[in-house]
């Protein structure tokens, strides 16, 4: 039997991706999951096949970019279940282009989502942590977090803040029983690139992906981190394709 059976791991953006494998691995391994994102069909559709493999999950719609519904949502998990084990802050977007191109919008939905919902998660969850004496917050970050490329510049820019966030969150936790890992994937077979708007940039991802990991490769990474024994923190995991 898994260590994390019966222990309760909220996932963000768990509709697809990283999201949604990761929280049909837990489940398979007897963890009670939490999903939450914006496109309820799709948590609906997932919480059946969980529930159709014998998993426990929940479903609630979530915007991370709201702190009231991260709040909701956190709240949620802890009154059905008592207790938060996990979090896994993983809602991200990643509308590339140059920043001549000048998609203010797109730079402000990324500082939003990518930054900002990170910040909700640990506002979120971190109280309740504190209060129970445990808990393991996983940020997901990406490559992009320690090296920048042309038409990435700001969404490197979020995950550098990610990873900056999250160092300094597990500084401050030290010795609160409260685990902080970084998680930060490299290309990864995803829905992020079809959020990019500027042909360029699309172009320039289509060939950088053409050798991605599948997402599952990132859901046993997290999986990893989570297994450790309670006085083992992993601090950050980067996974690139081999080859």
């Amino acid at each position: 039997m898994s260590v994390l059976n019966g222990k309760v791991v909220v996932i963000t953006g768990a509709s697809s991706g990283i999201g949604e494998t990761t929280a049909r691995l837990l489940a398979s391994l007897g963890a009670h999951v939490v999903i939450g994102a914006r496109r309820v069909g799709r948590l609906e559709s997932l919480a059946s096949d969980i529930q159709g493999d014998g998993g426990s999950v929940v479903i609630q719609q979530l915007d991370v970019t709201k702190l009231e519904q991260m709040q909701a949502f956190i709240g949620a998990a802890q009154s059905r279940f008592g207790r938060v084990d996990a979090i896994i802050n993983n809602a991200g977007v990643m509308p590339l282009s140059s920043l001549e191109a000048l998609k203010i919008e797109e730079w402000n939905r990324m500082i939003d989502v990518n930054i900002r919902g990170v910040l909700h998660g640990i506002a979120s969850g971190l109280p309740v942590m504190k209060k129970q004496g445990f808990g393991h917050f996983i940020n997901i970050a990406s490559i992009g977090a320690y090296e920048v490329t042309p038409t990435a510049a700001v969404y490197c820019a979020t995950k550098y803040a990610v990873r900056a966030i999250t160092d300094g969150l597990r500084q401050e936790t030290v010795g609160q029983g409260i685990r902080v890992t970084l998680v930060s994937p490299g290309v990864t077979e995803s829905e992020l690139a079809e959020s990019i708007t500027d042909n360029q940039a699309r172009e320039f991802m289509k060939e950088y992906r053409h050798n991605a990991l599948p997402a599952k490769a990132i859901a046993h990474a997290i999986v990893y981190a989570l297994e450790q024994p309670v006085h083992v923190d992993v601090s950050e995991l980067v996974i690139k394709p081999a080859m």
